[in-house]
């Protein structure tokens, strides 16, 4: 398991870590990531997915909450970009077609993975945004599964 860990003081920092990770996974030549982002409502978790995209060409970024998954396909890789937090049985989840876009190309974003951990597939990248002490700054934890 390979482990960074970033402290972020503002949204454009938090904005900036998820760049740096879309361009790590560009460089290492991946057609397609789960990115299984968890954190508290209000930490950061779409704005590390706004910097994400916007380091792979996609603007307008914001969270699902109503829709369930975002799909931006304007970019250099397409992602998906989805919001757990309504999700409450695996059926909820089957009939987003969450199996179907797991077998597409392309990078899955995914705010509130506290609520599918059962379902999340072996290669996920994990990605913890939690807060700092009551300074408003952000500590981002990003967990990479071995290769194998």
């Amino acid at each position: 398991m390979k482990e960074s860990s970033y402290i972020s003081s503002s949204e454009s920092e938090t904005e900036r870590v998820g760049e740096m990770l879309a361009k790590q996974l560009l460089n290492e030549g991946r057609a397609y990531a789960f990115i299984a982002l968890f954190g508290e409502m209000g930490v950061g978790k779409t704005a590390f997915t706004r910097g994400f995209c916007r380091s792979l060409g996609i603007d307008g970024v914001h969270s699902p909450t109503y829709t369930v998954v975002n799909e931006y396909t304007e970019g250099d890789v397409p992602v998906f970009h989805f919001d757990m937090y309504r999700i409450e049985t695996e059926g909820d989840l089957l009939s987003i077609g969450f199996d179907d876009y797991l077998a597409r190309d392309g990078y899955a974003l995914c705010e509130w993975s506290e609520n599918i951990r059962p379902f999340l597939p072996d290669y996920t990248v994990t990605v913890t945004i939690s807060r700092t002490d009551g300074d408003g700054g952000r500590k981002i934890k990003i967990e990479e599964p071995a290769k194998g």
